[in-house]
């Protein structure tokens, strides 16, 4: 069972770079939160405000573990899915982890104009330096971790690609 899993903190480009890459896989691309706004018929955000983050993270562990079932995929995640010990265990099992960084800057550089987010309510500079502070170090369990910030799509994929295939442990035909 061979996956890509993508994680990092919101604004790093997992899922600009999880589409770019899954069509250079020739796989199929999920995107987590995605999935489960089709599945709860609302957004991540409405989950947010009518049942709380705990219900979300609820929520995403159960269709986390379900989407692992399969393989040859890329799987992007919301940020916050290494929150969950579970999660961290079910994604080194399901697949090979990358996690994507950037620098704080570039991070709120690219989130600021979203409204989708719903820790980000209020200073958004503020938010994104306190969630970064609470969440150091919790991406690091991942063996490839690539950095995004100023780098456009191609370059990323390309270093990516050639970080699978240094990796002995992934066998992607």
């Amino acid at each position: 069972m061979n996956n890509v899993i993508l994680i990092g903190f919101m604004g790093t480009g997992k899922t600009t770079v999880g589409k770019a890459l899954a069509a250079r896989l020739n796989w199929p691309h999920l995107d987590l939160d995605q999935y489960i706004a089709e599945r709860e018929k609302r957004s991540i955000a409405d989950i947010f405000a009518s049942e709380g983050e705990a219900r979300f993270r609820q929520i995403e562990s159960e269709l986390l573990a379900e989407v692992l079932q399969s393989g040859k995929q890329v799987i992007t995640t919301g940020g916050g899915v290494v929150l969950r010990r579970q999660n961290v265990l079910a994604m080194q099992a399901g697949g090979l982890v990358i996690a994507l960084k950037a620098a704080p800057e570039e991070i709120i550089r690219r989130v600021s104009t979203d409204q989708g987010r719903p820790l980000l309510a209020g200073d958004v500079t503020e938010r994104v330096h306190r969630l970064l502070a609470e969440r150091a170090g919790m991406y690091d369990f991942a063996p490839l971790q690539v950095d995004t910030t100023g780098r456009d799509i191609e370059e990323i994929v390309d270093e990516i690609m050639t970080k699978m295939t240094e990796q002995t442990d992934f066998r992607g035909e």
